[in-house]
């Protein structure tokens, strides 16, 4: 029989708290499965390069993205001169150092090994840019680089 508790003059039956619990966690896990990581917002044109082989990153933890391309007509503040994104930041070349110092310091010892840089470049922008980054990369010891690409063969 039905426990009931009174409320007033009508009786009404008692919720079993029981299935509550079960379903905080069904909803929990729900939520960590479908919420993804945030990423950092795009504010450089993306028109990747294509390449015939391609190898996909092992460890997306690991990985720190450097956008090179023109401000997006959204972010024509910032100019039409090609510029340099670090996170959801442009910045200047002169700054990589500083985010790179800033990338190691949160992560582990042992990660900091493992990490690599990737460079989301834009088909367009001129190379003595990406050697300037590269040669900023190499005075503070990132190293291990990976390029972005698109997969396939360009038709001329």
């Amino acid at each position: 029989m039905a426990k009931y508790r009174k409320k007033g003059s009508k009786e009404t039956p008692m919720m079993a708290s029981t299935a509550l619990s079960d379903m905080i966690f069904m909803l929990l896990f729900f939520f960590m499965v479908t919420t993804n990581m945030r990423k950092a917002t795009v504010y450089v044109q993306q028109r990747l390069p294509f390449a015939v082989e391609v190898k996909k990153l092992e460890n997306q933890a690991l990985v720190s993205y450097i956008n090179i391309g023109s401000p997006l007509p959204s972010h024509r503040q910032y100019g039409t001169a090609t510029r340099v994104q670090l996170n959801d930041k442009i910045t200047d070349v002169d700054e990589i150092q500083e985010f790179i110092a800033s990338e190691r310091e949160r992560r582990s010892e042992d990660d900091q090994r493992k990490m690599t840089t990737a460079l989301k470049i834009d088909e367009e922008v001129r190379m003595g840019l990406v050697t300037d980054v590269k040669q900023t990369l190499r005075k503070c010891g990132a190293l291990k680089i990976a390029y972005m690409t698109r997969k396939g063969e360009r038709i001329f």
